[in-house]
């Protein structure tokens, strides 16, 4: 989906974005730290989902944070939303118009994150 989006929303979706790629990569963080601390498995074993958390939350990332300009914007901010990144608050932030366009591709989800 290509979508002009206005100067306002472009220089808060830039921000935005920064902001949402620190916290998911903390999440990540996170989950890396939960599996290697488990008692329940091998160290291989944890290596091993270690290695394909990181792979499938690339496949995330990238799908998400990769490629993001004007044009991809709207869709990469409704990636966020429906990842659960993007919280009702910062979209508030955003023109009532992309906040409508960014619902109709995603609507929200339950799980938001916090500072």
């Amino acid at each position: 989906m290509t979508s002009q989006i206005p100067e306002a929303d472009w220089r808060q979706s830039r921000r935005v974005h920064e902001l949402l790629l620190e916290r998911y990569c903390a999440q990540i963080l996170e989950e890396i730290t939960e599996v290697a601390n488990t008692t329940a498995a091998t160290a291989h074993d944890r290596y091993l989902r270690i290695a394909r958390l990181i792979e499938d939350r690339d496949k995330d990332l990238a799908q998400a944070f990769d490629d993001f300009k004007r044009s991809t914007a709207v869709m990469k901010l409704a990636i966020m939303r429906r990842m659960g990144l993007l919280t009702d608050e910062e979209m508030m932030a955003f023109s009532t118009q992309i906040q409508d366009k960014i619902r109709g591709i995603s609507p929200p989800v339950s799980r938001e994150y916090t500072d």
